[in-house]
C-alpha cells in the first residue's frame, strides 16, 4: 500500500519534484529494484485471464517467472544495471496490515467462488485479483531466475523498500525503482516510479528527488516522515478523517505529531488509544537494513541452466528461452564498461531538469562483487541504520550459483 495519498499530494504541493524520464535515460545506472513488489504485480497482470493463470505442465503458476525474464530483459536491453531486492521478515508493527490483507484475500476468495457459480466474467476478473498472494517459492523461483540470468540479488533482513533505500542513500545504486511512494519515506534519494512497468514503453519513467520533495513541502525530513505517518502507511492506523491535505497542513502549521496531537484533543478528532506513532517513526528512521554490503557483479547468463530451469522444468517453449538468453548476452556486450563511454547520452523528455546527475560511488558499472573465501560479518555502521533482527543479510551470487545464496553475517 504505501503512504496514502502521497502521489496525489505531491503532484499538488510538490510538482516540481517530479521529473519524467526515459528508461533509456538510466543507460549505465545501477538501479535497485523492489523484486518483491514486481512479482506480486507479475501475479496479477501476466497471463492472467479471469481466475486462469500461465502453468507449466504440472500445474504451477508462472506468471512470475514469464514477468520477471520479460522485464528484466527488457531493462538490461535499456543498458540498466539492476540489484534486485527481496523482502526479509515484516516488521511487528506490520503484521497487523497483513492480517487484515489475509482476510480481505478470504473474502475475496468468497466472492470469487460465487461469481463463478454463476458465470459472472467481470467480477471473476476483479476477485481473482484479489485473491493473489506471493508465496515463498515464488520468491525463490525468481532469485534462481535472476542468478541464472547473471544478476545480483539482495535478500534483506527486513523490507525489501527499507533496504533499497540504504543501498540509494550509501551511493551503491543511483536510485530504487518500486512502486510504493514510502520508498521516499525510507530516505531513497532519488526514487523512480513505473521503470519497471510492463508498459513502460507508453509509460514515461517519474523520477522524485526527495531533496527536492522536501524543498518543494518547505519541510525537514523528520517532518515528511510524520506527514506520511499522519496520511496512513502500512505500519498503524491513522486519525480518522486526516488524510495527506490536513496532514500537510497540520505539519506546516505545528511542525511535528505530538504538537499536532496536543492540538487535536479539543477538536472534533479522536487519536486511537496507544498509537504507536513513535515506533513507527523509529521504524522510518533506523530501518531493519544492512549497510555493508561487498560490491555486485553482473556475469554472463547461465544458458544452459536457464534452458533447463524455464524450458524443462516450466514449459516454457525452447525458442522463446534461447532468444531470452541471446538478448542477455547481446546487451552485456553492447553495454560493457568500455562501450558505454562511446555511446551518447540520451536526452530526458521535454521538461526534465538537466542538472548534473551524481555518480554512483560503490555500485557504479563494470564493478563486480568480489567472492570472499569465508563469510564476513555484517556490522552496524555509523549510519544509525539498525538491525533488529539476527537474520544475515543474503546477497545472491552470480549465474551457476544454483538455487542458494552466499551469507554475509
Amino acid at each position: 500500500m504505501g503512504i496514502k495519498g502521497l502521489t496525489k499530494l505531491l503532484a499538488e504541493h510538490a510538482p516540481r519534484a517530479a521529473v519524467l524520464r526515459r528508461v533509456e535515460d538510466y543507460r549505465g545506472r545501477v538501479i535497485a529494484v523492489d523484486a518483491s513488489l514486481s512479482i506480486y504485480q507479475f501475479l496479477v497482470v501476466v497471463g492472467r485471464k479471469g481466475s486462469e493463470l500461465l502453468t507449466n505442465e504440472a500445474g504451477e503458476v508462472t506468471s512470475h517467472l514469464q514477468g520477471m525474464l520479460n522485464r528484466t530483459v527488457r531493462m538490461l536491453e535499456a543498458g540498466i544495471k539492476p540489484v534486485f531486492v527481496f523482502d526479509g521478515e515484516p516488521p511487528e508493527m506490520k503484521k497487523k496490515e497483513l492480517a487484515k490483507r489475509s482476510l480481505k484475500r478470504d473474502d475475496a476468495t468468497k466472492d470469487l467462488n460465487r461469481a463463478m457459480e454463476i458465470g459472472d466474467e467481470d467480477s471473476i476478473e476483479k476477485f481473482s485479483k484479489r485473491t493473489v498472494k506471493v508465496t515463498k517459492k515464488h520468491n525463490d523461483d525468481c532469485k534462481r531466475l535472476l542468478r541464472l540470468m547473471g544478476l545480483p540479488i539482495v535478500e534483506a533482513p527486513g523490507e525489501a523498500e527499507a533496504q533499497c533505500a540504504a543501498l540509494c542513500e550509501n551511493r551503491q545504486v543511483y536510485a530504487v525503482a518500486s512502486e510504493d511512494m514510502d520508498s521516499l519515506t525510507f530516505g531513497a534519494r532519488r526514487f523512480l516510479r513505473h521503470l519497471t512497468d510492463l508498459g513502460y514503453k507508453k509509460s514515461p519513467v517519474t523520477e522524485f528527488e526527495v531533496s527536492k520533495v522536501l524543498e518543494e513541502l518547505g519541510l525537514t525530513m523528520d517532518q515528511f516522515i510524520d506527514l506520511c505517518i499522519l496520511s496512513g502507511c502500512d505500519y498503524c492506523e491513522n486519525i480518522k478523517g486526516i488524510g495527506g491535505q490536513r496532514a500537510l497542513k497540520l505539519i506546516r502549521q505545528h511542525g511535528c505529531i505530538e504538537e499536532v496531537v496536543q492540538n487535536l484533543k479539543q477538536t472534533r478528532f479522536s487519536v486511537p488509544e496507544d498509537w504507536p506513532y513513535q515506533e513507527v517513526r523509529t521504524l522510518f528512521k533506523q530501518p531493519n537494513v544492512c549497510t555493508e554490503i561487498p560490491e555486485f557483479m553482473w556475469t554472463s547468463p547461465d544458458s544452459q541452466g536457464l534452458m533447463d530451469f524455464l524450458s524443462t522444468e516450466n514449459s516454457f517453449s525452447y525458442d522463446r528461452v534461447a532468444k531470452a538468453v541471446e538478448k542477455i548476452k547481446a546487451a552485456r556486450d553492447r553495454y560493457s564498461p568500455g562501450r558505454l563511454k562511446l555511446l551518447t547520452p540520451v536526452a530526458s523528455l521535454v521538461g526534465s531538469r538537466t542538472e548534473k546527475e551524481a555518480t554512483c560511488i560503490l555500485g557504479s558499472p563494470g564493478q563486480g562483487l568480489k567472492a570472499r573465501s569465508a563469510p564476513q560479518v555484517c556490522q552496524s555502521s555509523s549510519s544509525g541504520l539498525g538491525y533488529g533482527s539476527s537474520k544475515p543479510f543474503m546477497l545472491g551470487m552470480q549465474s551457476g550459483f544454483h538455487g542458494r545464496a552466499l551469507s554475509f553475517i
